[in-house]
């Protein structure tokens, strides 16, 4: 069975690596918007790996089944806890949770896979799709604020 989904989480996951040992305490601080951070966000990218990651073991031991979730309300509700964070350590969360739920996606078994495209969201597996989204934000703000104005 073909995982383009390996490659590609692979690709941003040390795209996100990659940033995270360059950001300065101070970068991690920087406003992104609407209340969030740049740790804020790293955090959010965190959160939503390892929600991944508990849906995926879930489904390994009781079967796959839709699971619904008001993503805006539950980012919104998640805001607080993020900012609460210390930025270093919502940083290193968003790789370690990278590492943990594309680790696991690369061992599930093939029927697994196949369960889970069945539902239809390619982000389930393609964690690559949060993640650039993401992190092409990220460093939006980082390059809007080195470039001269």
């Amino acid at each position: 069975m073909e995982r383009l989904f390996v490659v590609e989480n692979a690709r941003e996951r040390e795209r996100l690596t990659t940033l995270v040992q360059q950001l300065t305490h101070e970068e991690l601080r920087l406003p992104m918007g609407a209340g969030w951070t740049i740790a804020a966000a790293l955090a959010h990218l965190a959160f939503w790996d390892q929600w991944s990651l508990v849906r995926l073991r879930s489904w390994k031991k009781c079967g796959v089944s839709f699971s619904p979730i008001d993503i805006d309300a539950t980012n919104d509700t998640f805001l607080p806890f993020a900012l609460a964070l210390e930025p270093r350590v919502a940083a290193k969360l968003s790789v370690s949770s990278a590492e943990a739920i594309d680790c696991e996606l690369e061992e599930a078994s093939d029927d697994l896979i196949r369960a889970i495209e069945g539902l239809g969201d390619r982000f389930r597996l393609y964690r690559s799709i949060h993640r650039k989204t993401h992190l092409d934000e990220i460093e939006a703000v980082l390059q809007n604020r080195r470039s001269p104005t």
